[in-house]
Order: C-alpha cells, then structure tokens, then sequence
C-alpha cells in the first residue's frame, strides 16, 4: 500500500507539472507576442497622433 501511495503522489506531481509547462509554453508562444504587437500598435498610434496635431498648430 506505500508503494501505491508514493506512486500515486508522483503521478499527481508529474501530471500538474505537465499542465502548468504547457500553460507556461502557451503563455509565451501565443499570449504574449499579441499582447507586445498590440502594445506596438498602440505606441504607433500615440506616435502619429503627436505628430498630425502638431503638424496643424500654426
């Protein structure tokens, strides 16, 4: 019954270890990139904003 019990903590470790690494993996090869272009895009936008109204102050 030891056995049992040691093995069957190790399979409950290995299993959340297995999910919080594919999280982890699907956090940074499809999360992130869409939030750096979006934090792109949004620094673009600032930029060109700026630059139209003070192209048109005098």
């Amino acid at each position: 019954m030891n056995t049992f019990k040691k093995g069957f903590v190790f399979g409950l470790v290995t299993a959340i270890g297995t999910v919080a690494g594919c999280l982890y993996a699907f956090k940074k090869n499809v999360v992130d990139p869409i939030e750096a272009k979006e934090a792109m895009v949004d620094d673009q936008k600032r930029r060109t904003l700026h630059k139209m109204h003070s192209a048109h102050q005098g």
